[in-house]
């Protein structure tokens, strides 16, 4: 007994240390609620009508129940279908989302796909009360729209800024997952500045927000209670929530918001460039000590890097003083921008820095197409490609100056590297091919087991790829 008594003060610490765990840990994690209060009675559910074709019905007359059916399943068995004569009934697609009121006369903020198409756009309130919108306008490339509610004295979301974010803080969902409306969820911040493929022109925040169907359009807050993002998108391999949340920063929201209220559409601004990503054998081949910057691997004429003496083979580094780490975050600092502005480009040329001033200008509705092309032979063995020289009709197709089009593709470093016939070489080792001629004799003087850079055109797209010769 002696014994034992002695190890009581010793149980009774870790008692109460077990005690003071919980008390320690749950003091250290924020309390959403004051902040959910203040925020829940802007936030608004969105749900939209499409008027879609007339019913198909089969050779038989009737229309079989389709609606059990995977929607994939249910759109092949619909096209299989004749059309419907006067007996076929309109259908409407119905779609679910969120936004979040900016004005207090009722002007709403919410992703472009969430409203794509609609014939009729339903607001319904934190009241449960139903209104019809008016769209004011959409921005397809950064997934915004605006809309508009007749309304006096609405309740409105305080908005913070975006650009003062760092990974790890904080953040706040509240959305209609599922349609169910007011759901919140919380998480982290786990990047800034993420670019994802086909959406050049906003940089995102990526969150581990729980973020499902529905939530689209939602707001993002800190925990001050301030819209830092729009909920637009998830990467996901089945379809639900896997951790990886994507949101429009406000920054950007709000400017393409106060341009849809001016004008109805917005304005971005443009180099007429195509670049891409900078790799450890790009790097060396350009001269450069890492892989950093924008590889200007496409200088369309007349566009404003062409007036601003922007050339192919050029390595952007900074724009107007921030630096560009990774090839998309020039998209980002160019779409910014509006057309006129003026732009300091810091570039690597011939493994010199060079710096060029220019003026942007405004993005085009359409992309310019560049033509495919065919030609007659010449050889080069070395790199085990068979080319010719482009004519006058193809340079002018391609909008090219110059270069050799591959015809055959034997075994060799050609095949390796995945070029095909019909591709069209402009440069290689840093150097403009103007003929067939030129590009054998800059083949053979071609260094070994070094990384030696090309340009190539596939279809109106222009890229580097690098490749080395062993022999």
């Amino acid at each position: 007994m002696p014994r034992l008594k002695s190890y009581l003060p010793i149980f009774a610490a870790v008692l109460m240390l077990g005690q003071a765990v919980p008390v320690m840990a749950e003091a250290q994690l924020p309390d959403f609620t004051q902040l959910v209060e203040q925020a829940s009675p802007a936030v608004v559910n969105i749900s939209t009508t499409q008027k879609l074709p007339e019913r198909r019905v089969s050779s038989m007359g009737q229309m079989p129940d389709l609606e059990g059916l995977p929607p994939g399943l249910r759109e092949f068995f619909e096209r299989s279908m004749p059309p419907a004569g006067k007996g076929g009934r309109q259908r409407e697609a119905q779609s679910l989302g969120s936004g979040f009121i900016i004005s207090p006369d009722g002007y709403i903020l919410t992703n472009n796909h969430v409203v794509a198409d609609a014939d009729e756009i339903i607001v319904r309130l934190s009241d449960r009360s139903e209104l019809k919108a008016k769209l004011v306008g959409t921005d397809p490339r950064s997934d915004v729209a605006l809309l508009k509610i007749d309304g006096k004295n609405l309740p409105v979301l305080k908005l913070g800024k975006s650009q003062d974010l760092k990974a790890g803080q904080w953040v706040v969902a509240i959305g209609s997952p599922f349609g169910f409306d007011h759901t919140v969820t919380q998480g982290i911040i786990s990047a800034m500045g993420r670019s994802l493929p086909n959406e050049s022109y906003v940089p995102f925040i990526q969150t581990d927000v729980p973020i499902n169907p529905g939530n689209s359009g939602g707001p993002l807050f800190n925990l001050a209670g301030e819209v830092v993002g729009i909920n637009s998108q998830i990467y996901t391999r089945s379809g639900g929530f896997m951790g990886v949340s994507f949101a429009i920063p406000i920054d950007v929201a709000m400017d393409v918001a106060n341009q849809l209220k001016a004008g109805g559409k917005v304005s971005r601004g443009w180099l007429g460039v195509v670049i891409q990503e900078v790799n450890k054998d790009l790097a060396e081949s350009f001269g450069l000590d890492k892989p950093a910057g924008a590889l200007v691997a496409q200088v369309l004429d007349d566009g404003p890097a062409a007036k601003g003496g922007l050339q192919v083979g050029d390595v952007i580094l900074s724009m107007n003083g921030q630096p560009i780490v990774m090839s998309a975050d020039l998209p980002h600092l160019v779409g910014a921008l509006k057309a006129g502005s003026k732009a300091t480009l810091e570039v690597i040329r011939d493994g010199k820095r060079k710096t060029l001033d220019l003026t942007v200008g405004a993005i085009p509705d359409d992309a310019k197409d560049i033509a495919s092309v065919n030609g007659a032979e010449q050889s080069s063995n070395r790199l085990g490609v068979s080319v010719a020289d482009l004519s006058e009709e193809q340079k002018k197709a391609n909008d090219i100056k110059g270069g050799v089009i591959i015809t055959d593709v034997q075994d060799g470093p050609a095949a390796l590297i995945g070029l095909q016939p019909g591709d069209v070489i402009t440069h290689l080792n840093n150097q403009a091919i103007t003929n067939g001629k030129e590009f054998t004799e800059i083949a053979k003087a071609l260094p070994k087991n070094r990384s030696v850079s090309m340009r190539v055109l596939r279809q109106g797209r222009a890229s580097f790829i690098t490749f080395k010769l062993a022999e």
